[in-house]
């Protein structure tokens, strides 16, 4: 949070119940000091690549940032078919539940002193549920966000999956890339990865480029 201008204490809040919330997520990784919620790793890293893609975003982009996948884990992937229609339904499900969950979060909670104002628990909502993806920048700046921690996060892992060949990893990568703005895809190009990776990601952006 100190790569931000300082927050106000209702905001500060508001993203500590955020963190709680991701606390409850069954799912873990490996930490420095023991195993870590699998969403609370991953909202951590959502803010700290906002940090460097905006580092005057508003405080409701913050707050989004790091509700991207509240309470993911209550509507898990495996619940819709695994095809590309099943996972375009989940997906639009997630975010759709994400946004009406963190919005009863900020709205209700008594700790958050002052409370948000409603358009600004509104702006939260909507930015989770990324409306307005081609027209509006903080939309744009959290989709960067959530496409630079897929790169950084699980790329290396994902491309190691045994049912996902070459090709098909390369379409990811370049679904991928089409969705970020110039200053996200620049930001991708300084991150460290696999030999391996780099190679998909080179393919990837080789037939971009001929496009």
């Amino acid at each position: 949070m100190e790569s931000f201008q300082s927050l106000g204490p209702n905001y500060v809040t508001a993203i500590k119940l955020i963190d709680e919330a991701h606390a409850g997520d069954p799912k873990t990784i490996p930490g420095d000091d023991g195993p870590v919620p699998y969403e609370l790793h991953y909202a951590r890293k959502m803010t700290r690549w906002l940090a460097l893609r905006q580092p005057d975003a508003s405080p409701a982009l913050q707050l989004a940032c790091r509700a991207q996948h509240f309470r993911r884990w209550e509507l898990p992937r495996s619940s819709y078919p695994m095809t590309r229609a099943g996972y375009l339904t989940w997906r639009a499900k997630q975010k759709a539940q994400a946004a009406v969950q963190i919005a009863e979060l900020l709205a209700s909670s008594a700790a958050i002193q002052p409370a948000l104002a409603q358009d600004e628990v509104e702006r939260v909502a909507a930015l989770v549920r990324k409306e307005d993806l081609q027209g509006n920048e903080e939309t744009q700046a959290l989709e960067d966000v959530a496409c630079l921690v897929f790169l950084d996060d699980q790329f290396d892992d994902f491309e190691k999956k045994s049912e996902l060949d070459e090709d098909k990893m390369v379409g990811i990568l370049r679904k991928t890339w089409g969705k970020m703005s110039e200053r996200g895809r620049e930001l991708a190009l300084g991150m460290e990865h696999s030999e391996r990776a780099k190679a998909l990601i080179q393919k990837a952006l080789a037939g971009e480029n001929e496009n």
